[in-house]
């Protein structure tokens, strides 16, 4: 059994979901054309979609990233580390952003993640198990970066 299938199995023995992340991927020049009109529309119909969660108490954090003319990559280059503007792949989909959820099992996830992308054609979820590898201390902080 895998790695994940074991986490998912004992989660399910505590009698708590399993976390999931839902990836979100887009083409960020189609993202950045929108007008403020559009992403708005976009938001409103994912949050009424989250609201179930939410009301739940299983909705974790949904994050938007910034631009990825705003990332820094650290690679290394043998033996050195190398800090590089920009995202660490040109790809045309990239990623802009992600949620967290607390769901039963993957087909309720898969379901949530359906409905929030119910009319947009242009996405990619990408759907992971996740592990509270560290749960940090960020209270109040709504907005990390300006």
């Amino acid at each position: 059994m895998s790695d994940c299938g074991k986490l998912a199995r004992l989660e399910a023995r505590k009698g708590t979901g399993m976390l999931y992340a839902i990836l979100c991927y887009h083409d960020e020049d189609v993202v950045m054309s929108w007008t403020k009109e559009e992403d708005d529309a976009v938001l409103a119909k994912r949050h009424k979609v989250q609201q179930e969660l939410v009301d739940k108490g299983r909705m974790g954090p949904a994050l938007r990233l910034l631009p990825t003319s705003a990332a820094t990559t650290i690679r290394n280059s043998g033996d050195e580390q190398l800090v590089l503007d920009g995202p660490f792949a040109e790809t045309k989909e990239q990623l802009l952003g992600f949620y967290v959820v607390d769901c039963e099992s993957l087909e309720e996830v898969i379901d949530f993640a359906k409905r929030m992308k119910e009319g947009e054609n242009t996405c990619t979820f990408e759907i992971r198990p996740m592990s509270i590898f560290q749960t940090g201390n960020l209270s109040g902080k709504e907005t990390l970066a300006s």
